[in-house]
């Protein structure tokens, strides 16, 4: 029995795509196929610059350029590549993957929709009514980043305070904590509807979106 011979598809993967090919993709397992003008025309999107020149990508055992990327909802993203057709299901899942190949067209498109829309406007009302919301997720990186960097990770304490109430027992709160005092990030307390757990998801939210993993004990 003799091995399988990747060379050739390793070849395939450096040199340069005709304009006019078809091009075969293996998302995350999902197989697709595709024109190469087709995954160009947003020339600024991340997926343009994977297929322009030579491709940036290894081919799997078949030859089809592989995108280490959960492909379920790639089907959507190549429909408005096509037709600039929007999805009617999935919105959100839908959004993630047209920010992460940095889309420009069908982010906006998808950030005007019902479903989407709603949910950044409250959203950003409700932080609108945090104090110091911002800079609290600055500190907490630079806190997390200086830890991390003989560990590896870090850990840091958030405090909520979710009403003016809640400040009668911070202090007291803060001196029982065997934690070093200056890992501790507090937030609020805030006026508005959502609770301690919204709160918690934005800040985790933010986050991630800077390109940290993030975990909650």
């Amino acid at each position: 029995m003799s091995l399988p011979d990747y060379k050739s598809s390793d070849k395939q993967s450096s040199a340069a795509i005709p304009h006019s090919s078809v091009v075969q993709l293996n998302v995350g397992g999902h197989l697709f196929s595709t024109s190469l003008s087709t995954l160009r025309k947003h020339p600024d999107s991340k997926l343009a610059d994977l297929f322009s020149g030579q491709p940036k990508l290894r081919t799997d055992s078949h030859g089809r350029y592989f995108i280490d990327r959960d492909g379920s909802h790639f089907r959507a993203v190549l429909e408005f590549l096509r037709s600039e057709q929007l999805p009617t299901d999935n919105i959100q899942e839908v959004h993630r993957e047209a920010m992460y190949y940095n889309i420009k067209p069908l982010i906006k498109r998808l950030e005007e929709t019902p479903q989407l829309f709603g949910e950044l406007v409250g959203r950003q009302q409700f932080l609108s009514r945090v104090p110091h919301y911002k800079e609290n997720i600055e500190v907490l990186i630079r806190i997390a980043r200086a830890e991390a960097i003989a560990t590896r990770h870090s850990t840091i304490m958030i405090c909520v305070l979710r009403t003016e109430e809640d400040l009668g027992f911070y202090n007291n709160a803060i001196n029982s904590l065997e934690a070093d005092k200056e890992s501790v990030v507090t937030f609020g307390p805030w006026k508005a509807i959502p609770s301690v757990r919204d709160l918690l998801d934005c800040v985790k939210m933010d986050i991630k979106s800077q390109g940290y993993m993030c975990h909650r004990k």
